[in-house]
């Protein structure tokens, strides 16, 4: 899961236009940069084998967007964006049989070093541990066969830092089988009209909400580094019915009392007064 920006040292934030091949190339090297600060700060709060759906800390074992987990046992699960799999662990861990898929060749070495050590210690407590098949590759061209999945997920993954969003839901509907679910989260559509900031400076309107020109971090020759899309509220909608999903829900999570930390734009202070994460639940029609 990825859920905040960092501006790299020599780059300079703008607001611009950034293509697809931009933005998975500047994606790709921005998470390969970051992966390990990444796991260092958050992996304590992901776990290691934990699905988190956003900062506010939303599992899935508890909100069931996925179907009751008694129910996924033999199901085929891509997870896109899978970052250090931690979330297809969980899947592995309820009986089934997970694809975890993400663009950063040095997330997923983070994933075998976790799934390693997972191993590791469930040969010493003499424990088969599941394993997790891992795959580097671009939302927007999925490597694999029509119908070869029975659901899809993405934790912050991906979807945020495409241009072409319809483009990846086109593809994930093309791999799930009739009536097959896809769920993602996001960063809520309304935070873009906000600073990226935790505490009081974070909580007055300093942009439009309409404002859909990227966010984009560059260096000194112009080049993308980061780059995260925005789209409205009912941008999503549509970009979810134009793939050819119904939306079953929309999901909101409110922050809650245990969660005292602070992620990039998160905090208890801006989560108790507007949303920060937005959960879309969505299947293909039979």
């Amino acid at each position: 899961m990825g859920a905040e920006a960092g501006v790299d040292d020599d780059s300079v934030a703008v607001r611009r236009s950034a293509g697809d091949a931009e933005s998975s190339r500047a994606s790709r090297g921005w998470w390969d940069r970051n992966a390990d600060e990444y796991q260092i700060e958050h992996g304590g709060f992901l776990g290691d084998d934990r699905f988190v759906w956003g900062p506010e800390g939303l599992d899935e074992a508890e909100a069931a967007l996925l179907g009751p987990a008694a129910e996924l046992k033999g199901l085929r699960v891509l997870e896109i964006g899978a970052g250090a799999a931690q979330c297809a662990r969980w899947l592995a861990a309820q009986g089934a049989h997970p694809v975890a898929l993400d663009l950063s060749h040095r997330q997923l070495q983070h994933a075998l070093r976790i799934g390693a050590d997972i191993q590791a210690q469930g040969q010493a407590q003499d424990s088969a541990a599941p394993e997790v098949a891992l795959v580097e590759a671009d939302a927007g061209a999925l490597p694999f066969a029509d119908g070869s999945f029975d659901l899809a997920c993405s934790a912050y993954g991906a979807v945020p830092f495409v241009a072409d969003p319809v483009r990846v839901f086109r593809e994930v509907h093309r791999v799930l089988r009739p009536g097959g679910r896809w769920v993602f989260s996001v960063t809520h559509p309304i935070r873009w009209a906000f600073p990226d900031e935790p505490g009081p400076e974070g909580l007055s309107v300093a942009a439009s909400y309409f404002d859909r020109v990227p966010y984009v971090e560059q260096d000194e020759r112009g080049e993308a580094v980061y780059v995260e899309h925005h789209r409205t509220l009912g941008d999503r909608v549509r970009d979810v019915v134009a793939a050819g999903f119904r939306l079953e829900d929309l999901v909101e999570p409110e922050w809650p009392a245990w969660n005292t930390q602070e992620w990039g734009g998160w905090s208890p202070l801006r989560g108790g007064l507007i949303p920060g994460t937005a959960i879309f639940v969505c299947r293909r029609d039979p």
